[in-house]
């Protein structure tokens, strides 16, 4: 990968790369854009296969939480950093001190908070060395976990959708198919569940898949190509992204799409088209899943209300309806319409 032209291409400001022999750590920091405010986005562990796959996921998710940010209207903007190695084996205190050194040499242009594969245990271990973490529990002054927030502007997201689709936003009686039982998953299960939602759900943990089968009468998937061709009315990638592909839509049964992942197209504007033709209404990945940051956003600002960034959150209906509107109006995809949205607001600011 030609990296410099890459960054060109992608709009993004900064790449940088960690290494800390001692500790095991090797990490990428990526920031996109700061127009609207300091890059704000979470640090991902993961076992990648390679340096350039793990280059690839952040380029694509921290440009993905410029729009994200831009989309939702609050003053961020887009960053993102990935740590090479496996989470459940090569985690330790010094390798995530290490790596909050890192952060604090960029001086509050970017924020970090949890992702896959880390933990508020390790952002506690970040937040030895630098100060611009996020989403630290109460009992450190911050907003404590944003998973439940995020997981709830999806439900609201996806109510939203189902008013599109299928004429009202009640959701009761209706199947969601849910791929990934993380924090954020199982958070929007309870959400459906609650309202009267039938689930089918699938993850590569036992246990979730048993605790979700007992606590809401999901149905079991254990095999994760079964998910894709699940009969639903609904359905909701929680889990990694690209999962929306050639091999994976031809197959699909639903006739809305809206999920927690990011980056679930696998190459946007084709997959976009191609869900289309299949008369299937997808929203837009960084619309959706905002919840969490917009909770952040409350936090960074000062004087943290609960109850005002939930209401904040909720606001995510009226943004998915903006989006489907503007889809129309434009007979564009919807993730043309998202994008749309976040590039409109980044030129104001930029004209302003």
């Amino acid at each position: 990968m030609k990296i410099i032209k890459e960054m060109k291409e992608r709009g993004h400001e900064s790449i940088i790369f960690c290494q800390d022999r001692e500790s095991g750590l090797k990490a990428i920091i990526a920031v996109h854009n700061t127009v609207l405010g300091p890059a704000l986005g979470g640090t991902r562990m993961w076992n990648y296969e390679n340096e350039t796959l793990a280059l690839e996921d952040v380029l694509r998710l921290s440009k993905g939480m410029t729009y994200k940010s831009a989309a939702a209207g609050i003053g961020l903007g887009g960053g993102k950093a990935v740590i090479i190695g496996d989470p459940h084996k090569a985690k330790s205190e010094s390798l995530f001190r290490v790596f909050g050194k890192f952060i604090n040499m960029l001086n509050g242009k970017y924020i970090t908070a949890e992702d896959v594969g880390t933990s508020v245990a390790d952002m506690l271990n970040i937040r030895k060395e630098t100060k611009f973490v996020a989403g630290l529990p109460e009992s450190c002054g911050s907003s404590g976990d944003p998973s439940p927030f995020t997981a709830y502007g999806v439900y609201c997201g996806i109510k939203a959708g189902a008013k599109e689709v299928y004429g009202k936003d009640s959701l009761k009686g209706k199947t969601v198919a849910i791929q990934g039982l993380g924090n954020v998953g199982y958070s929007l299960a309870k959400h459906l569940h609650a309202e009267g939602a039938k689930l089918i759900v699938y993850d590569i943990r036992k246990d979730r898949l048993k605790k979700a089968g007992k606590e809401f009468k999901a149905k079991i998937i254990r095999e994760e190509n079964e998910i894709f061709n699940a009969e639903c009315d609904i359905f909701s990638p929680c889990a990694l992204g690209g999962i929306l592909n050639d091999k994976t839509i031809p197959g699909l049964k639903c006739r809305l799409i809206a999920g927690a992942a990011n980056n679930q197209l696998l190459f946007e504007e084709r997959h976009g088209e191609m869900l289309d033709k299949k008369k299937i209404i997808y929203i837009t990945d960084f619309v959706i899943n905002a919840g969490g940051i917009i909770n952040i956003f409350a936090e960074i600002e000062g004087k943290y209300n609960a109850r005002k960034a939930k209401a904040d959150v909720s606001k995510i209906y009226q943004n998915v309806e903006r989006m489907l509107a503007l889809a129309k109006k434009k007979n564009i995809t919807t993730y043309s319409s998202a994008v749309l949205m976040a590039e409109e607001r980044l030129n104001r600011r930029k004209k302003s």
